[in-house]
């Protein structure tokens, strides 16, 4: 078999038979792929959802992993996966029909192991806050990295709402990082790129504007809580893969106490303001994780 799509999902009853019909009806031969769903121990109708789908659906299959987080659901799908290659789908994302044919091409050069297609953002609240900066649109998942099909400069990776990878290429590298990835309500991340970054030391990682999915921006994630919550976990995600943490803890620190000083001084309007709050939220999330990190280590 060619691919398996894998929709890792947990309490997405909402938003997931939207996604899984959006990979059920799609212009690539239904006997060249799968649909792998992972369920990841929901608590509300998803499971059901997910196996009602897959028994009416002869290409698709149905796995549950008992030990929450992202990671471990996303290396289920790995361990599962009958395809040559591995697609991963969100499960608040919906799929446009030539998106397994876009990703799918990719691959067709052998030095390439990962891919990554463009994600449109689908606003609850029909657009994105007036005070959200545009440098920030990425927090919510939003990629529009070139007009072609091009390789990703070092710096930049694919997101995980739409990325494949070679099946063979996951398994030797292990798969991704428990230690990181969401759990629960903890907006840890950075799972995705730390392993997109093994994998360039030795292979090519493309970009195809010709893979699209739109991807649902809920209403309860549109707020300046939210927002400031996921640069605070970022700030604990960048922590978790610096190589010197106690020089990032005590740079942060002296960074958060300029920030800080500086809020009665800051002017402009509501995006440059919060553009400066999520500056601060992410040093905090350095510090008070840093700081822990060390004493613990002590």
């Amino acid at each position: 078999m060619r691919v398996t799509v894998a929709i890792c999902t947990c309490n997405r009853e909402r938003d997931l038979p939207e996604t899984l019909e959006s990979v059920r009806f799609q212009n690539y031969p239904a006997g060249d792929y799968e649909i792998l769903i992972v369920d990841n121990n929901s608590s509300d109708r998803t499971a059901d959802i997910a196996r009602e789908y897959a028994a009416a659906t002869p290409n698709a299959r149905y796995a549950m992993e008992p030990e929450p987080g992202l990671s471990h659901a996303r290396n289920r799908a790995i361990a599962e996966a009958r395809g040559e290659l591995l697609l991963f789908l969100d499960d608040d994302a919906v799929a446009r029909p030539d998106w397994i044919s876009g990703l799918a091409a990719c691959f067709e050069d052998e030095s390439v192991a990962c891919a990554g297609g463009k994600i449109v953002p689908d606003w609850e609240t029909a657009s994105p806050p007036d005070w959200l900066p545009e440098d920030y649109y990425s927090y919510y998942t939003i990629l529009d990295y070139a007009d072609g099909v091009t390789e990703m400069n070092a710096g930049a990776v694919p997101y995980g709402a739409n990325m494949a990878f070679r099946t063979d290429v996951l398994r030797k590298h292990g798969g991704f990082r428990t230690d990181l990835g969401r759990v629960g309500g903890k907006l840890l991340s950075g799972e995705e790129s730390e392993l997109i970054r093994r994998l360039k030391r030795t292979h090519k990682v493309l970009y195809t504007p010709h893979a699209v999915v739109r991807h649902k921006i809920a209403a309860e994630r549109i707020n300046r809580k939210w927002f400031l919550r996921r640069l605070y976990w970022q700030g604990v995600t960048d922590l978790v893969h610096s190589a010197d943490k106690r020089r990032f803890v005590f740079r942060s620190q002296v960074k958060f106490g300029m920030y800080l000083a500086a809020i009665p001084v800051v002017w402009g309007g509501p995006k440059r303001r919060m553009a400066h709050l999520a500056k601060l939220a992410y040093r905090l999330g350095v510090v008070r994780h840093g700081f822990r990190r060390l004493q613990e280590e002590r």
